[in-house]
């Protein structure tokens, strides 16, 4: 007897993905899960997200790559054009760089 999947776990919305039930962007979970992230630790960084969602996000990431991806570029697109039409100050630049570093000094 086959198991079958009675949820879904991701929701168009806005012409771009996000996990059904939040605004957390699909995009971001596939980033991390792209560089290697276990969906036990991409969880952690969205306390609001169940491991079955993170599991069921990357599932259908897998299952529709080339729609996702797609998505995720005109993300970065988006994002990358407001970067350069809004630039962050200096400082502030400076304070999320350290910010960044800090988690990854963790993990070596």
């Amino acid at each position: 007897m086959g198991v079958t999947m009675d949820r879904d776990f991701v929701e168009s919305r806005d012409g771009s993905f996000y996990v059904m039930g939040s605004r957390v962007p699909l995009a971001r979970l596939v980033r991390e899960f792209q560089h290697g992230e276990p969906p036990e630790a991409i969880r952690s960084h969205y306390p609001t997200l169940s491991l079955e969602q993170v599991y069921g996000a990357i599932t259908f990431y897998l299952g529709n790559k080339e729609e996702v991806e797609k998505d995720i570029s005109e993300r970065e697109r988006v994002e990358d054009e407001f970067t350069k039409t809004h630039p962050a100050p200096p400082h502030l630049k400076e304070k999320l760089e350290r910010a960044r570093q800090q988690p990854l000094a963790r993990r070596t």
